[in-house]
């Protein structure tokens, strides 16, 4: 069974598309950028205040699903800087502490000319 995630505690999906989505007791999240759900703009001017943002809006599409950053198994991180890498990784590593598969690259461009956007896959208990 498919079951969609929504939550007004992380920005609204900008597309087709759904917060997150489970599947058994999987959790695959969509990419979250730096939006404010309150107001839907940008937060933050630099790498460090948008990661800060981004994992707030995971956090509460994870608790909506009712998981957590402690049951990630797989990130996906994408940059819009590579220079932004060590900076970033401050950020994640407060965040995300179990050490999960990850991949993290730097991209031409990101929606609404965001520094940083973050996907991750879960395991809800």
């Amino acid at each position: 069974m498919i079951k969609k995630i929504s939550t007004p505690n992380a920005p609204a999906a900008i597309g087709p598309y759904s917060q997150a989505i489970v599947c058994g007791n999987m959790l695959y999240t969509s990419g979250q950028i730096p939006l404010n759900p309150e107001n839907g703009q940008m937060e933050g001017t630099n790498v460090t205040e948008q990661a800060e943002r981004v994992m707030k809006n995971l956090d509460a599409v994870l608790t909506e699903a009712g998981t957590s950053f402690g049951n990630i198994v797989k990130t996906t991180c994408f940059l819009a800087d590579m220079a932004d890498f060590a900076a970033f990784n401050e950020v994640y590593a407060k965040y995300i502490t179990s050490a999960p598969a990850r991949s993290c690259v730097a991209v031409k461009a990101l929606p609404k000319g965001a520094l940083v956007e973050v996907e991750v896959i879960a395991v809800i208990d």
